[in-house]
């Protein structure tokens, strides 16, 4: 592996430039020694409109002519059931990724994904922002230190009006790996994951349209001596929100709680508000978590591991064992 020094600047390569990469390019240009080099779509007009939009120097119609470049990492923005595809062949590029969440579809996906990382000894990460995010940085080492006693219950939830998109919209399309759950149900669940822990049992329930997908899931991750309930939809709007409880208090993380500016302490009944304003759009702390890494010479980060990646996404599988939501392109 290739390490970089504090200096050098790390070129990125963007692929599948939609509303998401547009975001995560806008924080980009916001970290220190990070230079976005290259885009590619499948659509070459698009590709050439990105790097129209944020002067990029190098736009590609086609992944391979991206993936071999000479970009250090690879930003993959596109759909869920693109993530393994791609991810694996610019790994075997020798690319570094970050990939958007969910890393993979299903355990199998990512097993496969981690395993190329290990083989060709590149960095790999699932780009899960809000573990980097300031507030919920603050909320698990507050947690950690004992500030509202042992964590009984945790309840977190993540809705908001999609009904209205077509059928073949990435949201609503089986095809796409589409449904709630994994583009923002995994939010949820990742918050009691990185409270919690494993769960001993998971109950869970959903509602499923016609076409299989299903639009609304509801959860009860059962510990020891706690619970987590949570919850997405995308058939109404949610305040978002996020309360962790304690035997000794409450935090309550500010909606959205996932981008989160802060949150509210409530011990002994004394409310605290804790103001913590994120920079851009709340992507540049992953990556900058991306570019210590690569100058540590580091290939898997600590805050957000390989086993971790692993863990959210059993969780996600087993919630849509118990309701049986399966995509049409999953085999038995």
């Amino acid at each position: 592996m290739i390490t970089f020094n504090a200096m050098k600047d790390i070129k990125w390569g963007i692929v599948g430039p939609g509303k998401i990469a547009v975001k995560f390019a806008e924080d980009l240009n916001l970290v220190n020694n990070a230079i976005i080099h290259a885009v590619a779509s499948r659509d070459k007009q698009r590709a050439q409109d990105f790097a129209k939009k944020f002067n990029i120097q190098h736009s590609y119609g086609s992944y391979d002519a991206l993936f071999g470049s000479d970009v250090d990492v690879i930003y993959v923005a596109t759909p869920h059931v693109f993530h393994k595809d791609l991810t694996i062949q610019a790994m075997k590029n020798g690319k570094h990724v970050l990939c958007e969440k969910p890393l993979g579809v299903n355990m199998a996906e990512v097993s496969e994904m981690l395993e190329t990382a290990r083989d060709n000894k590149v960095f790999l990460m699932e780009a899960l922002w809000s573990r980097f995010n300031p507030s919920i940085a603050s909320v698990k080492t507050k947690i950690e230190e004992g500030l509202i006693g042992e964590v009984k219950y945790i309840n977190a939830d993540f809705a908001f009006y999609a009904m209205d998109r077509g059928v073949d919209s990435r949201l609503l399309n089986p095809n796409l790996a589409g449904g709630s759950l994994l583009d923002i149900g995994i939010y949820p669940v990742f918050l009691a994951y990185l409270i919690l822990g494993m769960p001993n049992n998971i109950t869970a329930s959903a509602n499923i349209l016609d076409n299989g997908l299903e639009i609304q899931v509801g959860a009860t991750m059962t510990y020891d001596n706690a619970q987590a309930m949570v919850y997405s939809g995308l058939n109404h709007n949610s305040r978002m929100s996020a309360e962790i409880a304690g035997e000794k208090g409450s935090i309550y993380i500010n909606p959205r709680w996932h981008e989160a500016d802060g949150y509210t302490q409530n011990i002994d009944g004394v409310h605290k508000k804790i103001d913590l304003p994120k920079q851009g759009n709340g992507y540049t702390y992953e990556i900058e978590e991306v570019h210590k890494c690569l100058k540590q010479g580091t290939l898997v980060s600590e805050l957000w591991s390989h086993n971790d990646s692993k863990n959210l996404i059993s969780l996600l599988d087993e919630i849509r064992g118990v309701t049986g939501n399966r995509f049409p392109f999953e085999k038995d």
